[in-house]
């Protein structure tokens, strides 16, 4: 079908669509919420003709033919599903922009599905507050393959009744064979105080400006949202691993001390991951996760400030390296003097720091040359 001024269409191979405005040099220019966006012209497919493709023309000719036309219900129109090479995996993601970003205690959030497979998918969504067993309906409908979906609109007045989120989706194919897909759900614990936090709305592929995301199926996996836990179970939980740590850092000492002394102490291997040094992460921001590291590796330095020669191998990983930078930063000014180096690429690979602790040096206060004898 070509594409004409006035028509309404989706991108072909991009999430969106928006009616055509003007067209020029083989190009449609799509109209997407007050914006013009260019697009190529094979790129698009066309959703609803324009009312002047679409009317009947008026003729002398022929009238009875004519009525019989009007009659007759106007045939939807049908638009090719194009599947794409990726698609057979399910990834579906739930993502709230807000209306006014600059003002987010005042700004209402548009919350839109994102179905980025090859599957028709019927989702449900509904919330409800923490004081109530009852579940509000926010949005259930038929998400087309490939598309991103409007869902509801989210004001700052209802996010006391948003503690708690539920989504519930079916996969299926139209008119073709597919793989069956299990029916998924999942249920999570809603932070609240993210929507009036600009640092939570980040970057997105699939979304224009920065939006709060909930991933509801990666590559087919539901994201398995941990528990809800209270401050003094994380508290505890963290009290507890620190204990455990400690047993086996004394162990760890004894073993070293009934060594012979000439011998070269062993290496102590601190793993700073999140998930070796805590049960679970829920409820902590990265900045709380941070902390706790860099809390960890005080820990292990203090206790071998006075172990000339001990080798930690401090592992935190490759990632952006934010772990790292507040490492070294400890290392330069807390704990400088020490050996430090990049541990072993054979063993650890480039995520590994390696700290050679070094005697000590005490400062003495000068002597009063007048004191000489």
């Amino acid at each position: 079908m070509n594409v004409k001024i006035g028509d309404t269409v989706r991108y072909l191979n991009a999430v969106g669509g928006g009616k055509v405005v003007r067209i020029a040099d083989g190009i449609a220019y799509v109209d997407e919420d007050g914006f013009e966006t260019p697009v190529l012209l094979r790129e698009c497919v066309v959703v609803t003709p324009s009312k002047f493709e679409t009317a009947v023309p008026k003729t002398s000719a022929k009238p009875k033919a004519v009525q019989s036309e009007k009659k007759e219900a106007p045939a939807p129109t049908q638009l090719p599903i194009i599947e794409t090479q990726n698609g057979n995996v399910l990834n579906l993601v739930l993502g709230f922009e807000p209306t006014n970003i600059k003002a987010l205690s005042q700004s209402s959030f548009e919350a839109y599905i994102v179905n980025d497979s090859n599957y028709y998918i019927y989702i449900s969504i509904s919330s409800r507050s923490d004081d109530s067993d009852s579940w509000t309906l926010r949005y259930d409908g038929l998400i087309e393959p490939n598309i991103q979906e409007f869902a509801f609109e989210l004001q700052v007045s209802e996010l006391a009744e948003f503690d708690r989120m539920s989504v519930q989706y079916i996969a299926f194919k139209r008119d073709r064979d597919f793989d069956m897909k299990p029916a998924g759900g999942i249920e999570f614990k809603v932070d609240t105080t993210k929507f009036a936090k600009l640092h939570c709305f980040r970057p997105n592929p699939y979304f224009d400006g920065p939006v709060l995301v909930f991933d509801i199926a990666v590559k087919d996996k539901v994201p398995a949202m941990m528990p809800e836990l209270e401050a003094a179970h994380i508290a505890e939980g963290i009290r507890s691993k620190k204990r455990d740590v400690s047993v086996q850092e004394r162990h760890t000492e004894r073993a070293a001390k009934s060594k012979a002394a000439n011998r070269q102490p062993d290496i102590i291997e601190v793993d700073l991951h999140a998930d070796e040094l805590l049960d679970t992460t829920a409820g902590l921001s990265p900045a709380d996760i941070l902390n706790l590291q860099i809390d960890r590796f005080t820990e292990v330095m203090l206790a071998n400030q006075n172990r000339p020669g001990q080798r930690i191998v401090f592992i935190h990983g490759k990632g952006e390296g934010i772990l790292r930078q507040a490492i070294m930063k400890e290392l330069t000014h807390r704990f400088k003097g020490h050996d430090v180096q990049d541990a072993s690429f054979r063993e650890y690979g480039f995520g590994a720091t390696q700290v050679t602790i070094k005697p000590i040096a005490r400062e003495f206060p000068p002597k009063d040359k007048k004191s000489r004898r």
